[in-house]
């Protein structure tokens, strides 16, 4: 009966999401659901996601929280000063070794700790020149690792730190516990870096405000799965909870609340920051022209709506029509620009209801002058090519929603296009990359559409290259971004709908092209959600059936 309920659940969402990958499968294997009993293992432990190569033998070593280390090595460019591989060495080591971090299950190939010769420490090595200690994560940051497991010493090396982040999440995915308590670990040997350079989690902090302890949290198990980008969608329609120095009356007025539902400089200050510890770049997303009524701050911002030929009371998309907008838009981008260190900012661009803008005629006396006749979209494009210009004049590059690149408008050459629509999501990738424009995708992975049963599949069967185009064309796909509306997400529950969901997306954005065995990816993913949730993130159950961690007193 539960066989047959999530079949006909699936066709119900073959018929929702028609531009899937999913939609060209056939039906019989769109899902695995475990027979009973369960058997859990697979040869690769609970190693999420999968590291591009790894060998994992049969003999055990014991690793004993009182002796065990891990350290720099004396050849490594990092091992004085380097305070963001200080704090990560002791966050692992209790990730390793708190009494509620770890399983009792066996080992991924088998052993026991009886007899078991004891690992010393994990030696680490940055080989750069440039360690980049004090540096923020980049689209161009180095995230390769080797891992070798070899008593009495194990080594990880990296060039820099990035890689040795990755590499130290991996390493304690590798520890488990026997039954007596013993953390053990295989001999292993392990090559690894990721297939994209661009894993977003987008978070939408308008909708609902999230607390600054909700947003660490996503960016801790954003580190457990590998994930190096947090989209901040920051403001939208609902609220403004963005604190601008320069201009203090768009949250004052914007915000759900003006003191407790914003975020300071100093909130700010500490995301980026717990964000860079982690190896996760903070790119902010401030989505203009539509999307702006919570901008209401600002005096003469957005356009008066007409009703007929009186004023309706109500106001639309942000007025391109008067020097003033573009005046404080540079004003407030070069606030923004300085606040935010990544090299990109989002500028949104989609979804702009023209009626108000049709509504008004001093809009439309504008668009005579400019030439522009009755297409909105040459006024769309004529705001948004502004918008472009002035967050260029401020050194920065900038991401863009696909409706920029679709309606025409004249954009850099490095300029990121996301493509978010589902529908015709194929043939978007091949324009945007036959124009020569990087591109990420979102589109098969919003995360806020949930359904009853196994979803995460789903995302995992995505493929983000199964597009017609060019090898050239392909390699401008950077990579994509699981996204996670806020209009019923809120601090109660933003960690069971994003977790696991989004660790399907995580491996299919690290791991390899062949890393698509549904069986195996169950198991280990299985295994990696009951680690999360000992280590305080409450990642939702895959399905039916406990974690080891239940049973400890």
């Amino acid at each position: 009966m539960v066989r047959l309920w999530s079949v006909s659940l699936l066709l119900i969402e073959l018929l929702l999401w028609p531009g899937s990958a999913l939609s060209h499968q056939p039906w019989e294997e769109l899902l695995y659901e475990p027979e009973f009993p369960l058997e859990l293992d697979s040869p690769s432990g609970s190693l999420w996601p999968l590291p591009q190569s790894v060998h994992i033998a049969p003999e055990v070593y014991r690793l004993s929280a009182v002796t065990f280390q891990i350290v720099h090595s004396p050849f490594s460019t990092a091992w004085v000063g380097c305070s963001i591989l200080d704090s990560a060495f002791r966050r692992y080591f209790y990730y390793i070794f708190s009494s509620s971090a770890q399983s009792r299950q066996p080992g991924p190939v088998g052993g026991g700790g009886t007899g078991a010769v004891e690992l010393e420490r994990l030696q680490v090595t940055v080989t750069a020149s440039d360690p980049e200690c004090n540096q923020h994560p980049s689209i161009t940051s180095n995230e390769v690792y080797e891992i070798s497991i070899t008593q009495p010493v194990a080594t990880l090396k990296a060039e820099n730190v990035w890689g040795v982040l990755r590499g130290l999440e991996t390493f304690s995915q590798l520890v488990y516990e026997d039954e007596y308590d013993t953390h053990l670990i295989n001999k292993t040997e392990i090559v690894d870096s990721p297939r994209f350079a661009h894993r977003g989690i987008l978070l939408d902090t308008s909708r609902h405000y999230l607390p600054l302890k909700v947003i660490f949290e996503t960016l801790d198990a954003m580190s457990f799965n590998k994930f190096n980008v947090f989209h901040w969608h920051i403001v939208d329609d609902p609220s403004f909870p963005y604190q601008s120095i320069t201009f203090p009356e768009l949250s004052a007025q914007g915000a759900y609340h003006p003191v407790t539902h914003i975020y300071t400089m100093a909130d700010v200050t500490m995301v980026i920051e717990y964000a860079r510890e982690r190896g996760i770049r903070v790119v902010p997303e401030f989505d203009t022209p539509g999307h702006t009524q919570s901008w209401k701050g600002q005096r003469n911002l957005l356009t008066p709506c007409y009703n007929g030929e009186k004023l309706s009371g109500t106001f639309g998309p942000i007025n391109p029509s008067l020097n003033t907008t573009y005046d404080f838009l540079n004003q407030f981008f070069k606030e923004v620009s300085l606040m935010f260190p990544d090299a990109y900012i989002h500028l949104g661009g989609d979804e702009v209801n023209f009626e108000c803008w049709e509504s008004n005629p001093a809009i439309t006396q504008f668009m005579q002058e400019q030439g522009f006749g009755s297409d909105y979209k040459k006024l769309e494009s004529f705001y948004i090519k502004k918008v472009l210009d002035i967050v260029t004049a401020n050194l920065k590059g900038y991401m863009v929603w696909q409706e920029v690149f679709d309606n025409g408008v004249k954009i850099k050459p490095d300029t990121v296009v996301e493509v978010w629509m589902e529908r015709n999501m194929k043939a978007e990738l091949s324009k945007v990359t036959l124009a020569g424009f990087t591109t990420i995708l979102a589109a098969p992975w919003y995360l806020d559409y949930i359904t009853y049963g196994q979803d995460w599949q789903k995302y995992y069967r995505v493929e983000p290259l199964n597009f017609n185009g060019t090898a050239a064309q392909k390699k401008l796909v950077i990579g994509g971004e699981a996204c996670l509306w806020g209009e019923y997400v809120d601090a109660t529950n933003l960690a069971s709908r994003l977790w696991p969901r989004a660790s399907a997306v995580g491996e299919r954005l690290w791991s390899s092209t062949e890393t698509t065995d549904l069986k195996d990816a169950y198991k280990r993913l299985a295994k990696h959600r009951c680690r999360m949730v000992r280590r305080g993130i409450p990642a939702e159950p895959l399905f039916v059936g406990y974690c080891d961690n239940e049973y400890k007193g």
